[in-house]
């Protein structure tokens, strides 16, 4: 088991990137507090040390990835008519990255994941592969892809500036 300091450590260098992964995953808040805190019970629980701080990412990264797909296979989610068509939810994210996240959240989930590594944690193409366990072209395949989805969703002028 980790230490109580190392996941204090991990939680303050990794906790809006792991925040965000969810959110655009879950597209809800509820649901991304509650993968959250699984994702560092379950780092917490980790017995194995990491070699280095890109493979503590990576991990963190995966299990946030798969813990989200785990949530959204939930047969009481998949079964129960969401809150937020009953009650309108109040916008939490910040005003100049709403449009470009909101717009995240209706691509297809493998281009929404990669979108987000590339240009939101700054991982390259082949990273990307390595931490999905794809091939490196259909990465980039599914960054070009989700760049043209989210370039006709925002209009070609979003990208210019």
């Amino acid at each position: 088991m980790a230490s109580e300091a190392a996941v204090a450590a991990a939680m303050d260098k990794y906790a809006d990137m792991i925040q965000r992964i969810c959110f655009i995953q879950l597209k809800n808040v509820q649901d991304t507090e509650d993968v959250f805190q699984e994702v560092f019970l379950k780092y917490f629980l980790r017995t194995e040390p990491f070699q280095s701080d890109a493979h503590e990412k990576a991990w963190l990264i995966r299990v946030a990835i798969n813990t989200s797909k785990d949530n959204l296979k939930n047969f009481f989610k998949r079964n129960v008519i969401p809150l937020e068509q009953l009650v309108a939810e109040p916008a939490t994210l910040p005003q100049e990255n709403q449009e470009i996240l909101t717009a995240m959240t209706r691509l297809p989930k493998n281009y929404r994941q990669v979108i987000y590594l590339f240009y939101i944690e700054g991982y390259s193409a082949v990273e990307i592969a390595d931490i999905l366990k794809k091939k490196s072209n259909t990465i980039y395949t599914w960054l070009a892809r989700g760049r043209e989805q989210l370039q006709k969703e925002l209009g070609a002028d979003y990208f210019e500036g």
